[in-house]
């Protein structure tokens, strides 16, 4: 199971039983706390009745009396209430008076005159001056539907003359019950669903710092260049810190070795011939011979001198995974500017360079040293292979979703071999006119610089002859 359906199966148990618990006994506390809140009005109800029954009780005419009068009237009343949506249109109550002995006299129903309820709890317990209240089924065994019976004492002074049984089936509260339970039910049910929000909210928040650094540490340990994580202020932004520190070091260490001994590998040869060529001086020469060893040194150590430097810029664009530095760059303004940089080595060749900036408008998010220093490169690569009096055209269009610049020259093109290797650090093919080989880092500087943008870098072969290269950047 994974990490992100664990946490939200956790945070959601524990909520929910949480809710699911205490909406239970709000449920269960819902019944006998509205019962409660009714026998307590019952029993004002019954006291006051009490009171006014017992005029009549003292007279003996509680049959007959006034006291039967206003009830039966009471009785009569079209209430016309609405309690909480539920209509109510006649009086509920039931009242029963007994005699000192528990014998009922009266009944408002006319039901139970004569019968001895001196053995039922609520006249029980108030002819012996206690508190007394029952709740019994209309149906003996029927549990479901049940009346509930307040009494109160009938007196004459001190004297106990009767006793007055108030009753109230409790069918008469299920609907105010059964509301306040569904009511529960459905905010808890609101509460449920939140929680589950919340829970996954919270959850797509931790998995998604926690999914960042996953793929973060995983494109590290694969050696692509990842930008940092971002900046958060909790434990997973301090674990990517450490992972970023520690990649850094790492990758430094890797790098400053693989690069001592890719320079120390290119630096032989022309410490080599530099050494040769100063040895065979210190000896008597002609002079054009002289001449020639000095050449030839100086040519070595231009050569150095362009590797150095070279791997130095590729160094910095390589150790750099995300770009330093963002702007919007004018492809027409940048091709003008990369043109002007080549126009004396064009001079010299003897070349002409064509610019075509499609669209004026076009532009690219990114670092303007680094694209013009990439599109010199190229050109650089375009002059070295072309023949005299050859052209070379340099052009920007917007294709789709992405800028193409491409550089078209008119020499021999690359040679099957090396159509996989262009690429690579170090590797170079000679130059026509002179045989020399070049550092072979301009390319690989041209694919990094590409990369930082988000774009790709081509070398390939024109139908028509000459080489193609192409630099490929997302629109802006």
């Amino acid at each position: 199971m994974r990490l992100g359906l664990r946490l939200f199966l956790g945070f959601f148990l524990i909520v929910g039983l949480a809710a699911f618990f205490v909406m239970r006994v709000f449920v269960n506390e819902v019944k006998p706390g509205v019962r409660q809140a009714m026998e307590s009005t019952l029993v004002d109800s019954a006291n006051v009745l009490a009171v006014m029954a017992a005029e009549d009780m003292k007279a003996g005419r509680i049959a007959d009396g006034k006291f039967v009068r206003d009830l039966a009237e009471a009785r009569q009343r079209d209430l016309r209430a609405t309690i909480w949506q539920f209509p109510k249109r006649r009086v509920d109550y039931r009242i029963t008076i007994t005699d000192p002995r528990g014998i009922v006299v009266f009944d408002s129903e006319g039901k139970d005159l004569g019968r001895d309820n001196s053995r039922w709890n609520d006249v029980y317990r108030t002819l012996r001056g206690e508190y007394g209240a029952r709740s019994s089924p209309v149906t003996p065994g029927d549990e479901t539907n049940t009346v509930m019976h307040v009494a109160a004492p009938i007196r004459d002074g001190d004297r106990l003359i009767g006793v007055l049984s108030l009753a109230q089936p409790n069918a008469s509260i299920d609907p105010f019950i059964a509301a306040s339970q569904r009511s529960i039910m459905r905010q808890g049910a609101w509460l449920i669903g939140l929680s589950a929000l919340i829970g996954i909210l919270i959850t797509w928040w931790l998995m998604r710092g926690i999914n960042r650094l996953n793929r973060y540490a995983q494109a590290v340990s694969a050696g692509e260049r990842a930008p940092p994580l971002p900046a958060r202020r909790d434990e997973i932004g301090d674990l990517g810190r450490a992972v970023e520190t520690m990649r850094r070091k790492l990758e430094g260490k890797a790098y400053v070795e693989q690069y001592v001994q890719s320079l120390t590998h290119e630096m032989k040869s022309p410490l080599a011939a530099i050494r040769g060529a100063a040895e065979l001086l210190q000896e008597p020469l002609p002079e054009a011979e002289r001449q020639r060893f000095a050449h030839h040194i100086q040519t070595q150590e231009q050569r150095l001198t362009e590797t150095i430097d070279k791997l130095l810029a590729l160094a910095e664009v390589e150790q750099h995974g995300w770009l330093q530095k963002l702007e919007p760059v004018e492809i027409a303004e940048m091709l003008a500017q990369a043109a002007e940089g080549v126009a004396a080595k064009l001079a010299a060749a003897g070349l002409t360079l064509s610019v075509d900036a499609h669209d004026p408008q076009a532009s690219v998010q990114g670092d303007a040293y680094l694209l013009r220093q990439a599109i010199s490169n190229l050109l650089d690569n375009a002059i070295a292979f072309s023949p005299p009096g050859g052209k070379i055209s340099l052009s920007g269009r917007a294709d789709g979703r992405m800028i193409e610049i491409r550089v078209e020259d008119q020499g021999s093109g690359v040679p099957d071999y090396a159509q996989e290797r262009v690429f690579e650090r170090f590797y170079s093919l000679a130059r026509p006119s002179t045989g020399l080989r070049s550092s072979g880092l301009g390319l690989p500087f041209v694919r990094e610089v590409a990369r930082l943008h988000g774009g790709e870098a081509d070398l390939s072969n024109l139908a028509t002859g000459g080489g193609l290269a192409t630099l490929r950047l997302p629109v802006s």
